[in-house]
């Protein structure tokens, strides 16, 4: 029997609960905002790495803090009354990714400005959607569809 969590490629994916977006949104704001305490060094290069490992994870559907909320957090919760298409929260992964890189090429350049600047831009839309259920790369991906036809 397989898993349904798991997509099977070409297949329609099916629609996810909007708490484990929000969820995992929470564990990356206390993530990121544990990076931008660490600062520009060894210790939060790591962090953010491991960051980035989830946001690929996130952008795959294989989201690790997707993960604890299915299987940890969930079952504790009343059922679901609003679920939401999965695709704009893995686009929304994606663009994490791309600011977590920008993080590590800072880092790796030597660049603590960059390093800090693109953490605390990644953690700032984390704790939009955390905070507020406003996910920045859900309305970017809705905009670029719609501008798509």
């Amino acid at each position: 029997m397989s898993d349904p969590a798991v997509p099977v490629r070409g297949a329609a994916l099916a629609p996810v609960d909007v708490r484990g977006p929000r969820f995992a949104a929470a564990v990356t704001t206390v993530v990121l905002a544990a990076v931008l305490l660490l600062g520009p060094g060894p210790a939060g290069g790591v962090l953010l790495g491991v960051q980035a490992i989830a946001f690929v994870l996130g952008a795959l559907g294989r989201s690790p803090y997707g993960w604890v909320f299915a299987r940890l957090v969930r079952p504790r919760l009343g059922p679901t009354t609003e679920t939401e298409d999965p695709h704009p929260p893995r686009f929304a992964q994606a663009v994490g990714l791309v600011f977590a890189l920008a993080g590590l090429a800072g880092l790796a350049a030597g660049g603590g400005v960059l390093f800090l600047a693109a953490v605390a831009m990644a953690l700032v839309a984390a704790f939009l959607n955390a905070a507020f259920g406003f996910c920045l790369g859900c309305e970017m991906y809705l905009v670029l569809k719609r501008a798509a036809g």
